[in-house]
């Protein structure tokens, strides 16, 4: 064919995917995966944790089926279902197996949800940090995102009820327990305040519960749909307590919102992988899940603590970090006038990594802070990455505020 006499440029991309940010976390795995580099940068589940007896154990078992090598329903497994909606229950919140959609990952969850709200220009509350793939996902879907301060350790309740009676915004999304990137968590009279304001401005609130199932300290928490039924979806997943290579969560959804959630889902994939849903539906009644997650979470308490040990000689003097009950990680504060984005070269020059605080941010970040997840390393390797840490200060040593 004769070439055309002009060439017509081709168009643009979309501004919503122009809107969404790479995520820091995801290009630091790339820069960290020589093994001398000890990163606390990716929130990743220690891979010797993992239940491979059992979870082979369950694909064998599965598989002498060819069902689970069919096309499925988009709603997801009924024994899945089943075993997901009997632990909310037995949490204290009744859940029946049909309010439950399941998804590929609880990150899918949430881009359904953004589907099933959201039009492009509508107004969103987040907590202020976010979880950073949330606000990529709500950057796609053309969200207005606002975000909600913390006062020292407690969320801006007032705060909550000022901008959503400005903005009358679509929902306030919250991880509630144990927060990526914080470790914060929302005490009872948070929860209901939180409630009460989502009835009085009418907004939904998305509650992302990943890290739930990871508490070392403390009594368990009631979801906030046990204070506001009608205005609550929750988010669940396995990546954190079974396998993240299985890609399994969930959606807890409302009457109301269910069939559009459903057909969002018809429209991603049709279906999460069937085999993987039948695998860990069957894990989840053999009995040995419980007895997994006992081991993580007695690891993970360890870790945790080898931590907090070893950042008063980790960072530099006047930096401040909290102590979450749970979790994988730790959110810390440099000293005035230090920027952590700024430091990370000099870090990484010791082997060793974290992730800066300020993309977690929807408005102004903060530059001080940093993000260091406890869960990869064995407690030995901690002490050992910390003390290089320390080794890339000025002037190592702090004291804990």
């Amino acid at each position: 064919m004769p070439a055309p006499e002009t060439l017509t440029a081709l168009p643009e991309r979309s501004q919503r995917a122009g809107s969404a940010k790479t995520s820091p976390v995801r290009d630091l795995l790339a820069l960290t995966r020589r093994p001398e580099v000890i990163s606390f940068a990716g929130g990743l589940p220690a891979p010797e944790l993992f239940d491979l007896d059992g979870i082979r154990e369950a694909y064998d078992q599965v598989l002498r089926s060819p069902a689970v090598l069919q096309y499925s329903t988009s709603e997801g497994d009924p024994v899945l279902r089943e075993e997901v909606a009997r632990q909310y229950s037995v949490d204290g919140l009744p859940t029946d197996a049909s309010d439950l959609i399941v998804t590929t990952g609880s990150q899918q969850g949430l881009g359904l949800l953004s589907t099933a709200l959201l039009d492009p220009g509508d107004v969103i509350l987040v907590e202020e940090p976010c979880y950073l793939a949330a606000l990529q996902t709500f950057a796609l879907a053309g969200a207005r995102v606002i975000g909600v301060p913390y006062v020292g350790d407690d969320l801006d309740i007032d705060g909550l009820e000022r901008l959503a009676a400005e903005h009358r915004p679509k929902f306030f999304y919250t991880v509630p327990t144990f927060q990526n990137p914080t470790g914060r968590t929302h005490g009872v009279v948070e929860r209901q305040r939180i409630a009460t304001a989502a009835q009085r401005h009418g907004f939904r609130i998305i509650e992302d519960e990943p890290y739930r199932q990871l508490r070392y300290d403390g009594e368990a928490l009631p979801s906030l749909a046990t204070f506001a039924p009608e205005h609550v979806l929750s988010l669940g997943s396995f990546s954190k307590v079974i396998a993240p290579g299985l890609r399994i969560g969930w959606v807890r959804t409302t009457p109301d919102i269910r069939p559009t959630v459903t057909i969002a889902k018809q429209a991603a994939d049709l279906h999460t992988s069937t085999v993987d849903q039948a695998a860990a539906a069957h894990y989840l009644t053999s009995g040995r899940a419980m007895g997994a997650l006992d081991r993580i979470r007695s690891a993970y308490s360890e870790r945790r603590d080898a931590m907090l040990a070893a950042l008063p000689e980790a960072l530099p003097g006047g930096s401040t970090w909290n102590s979450p009950d749970g979790g994988m990680f730790v959110w810390a504060r440099l000293p005035e006038g230090m920027d952590a984005t700024a430091a990370l070269p000099r870090v990484l020059q010791h082997d060793v990594a974290y992730v800066p605080g300020a993309p977690f941010f929807a408005g102004p970040p903060d530059e001080r802070a940093l993000r260091l997840s406890f869960t990869t390393y064995a407690p030995d390797r901690i002490r050992t990455g910390l003390s290089r840490l320390g080794a890339a200060w000025p002037t190592p040593g702090s004291v804990k505020a």
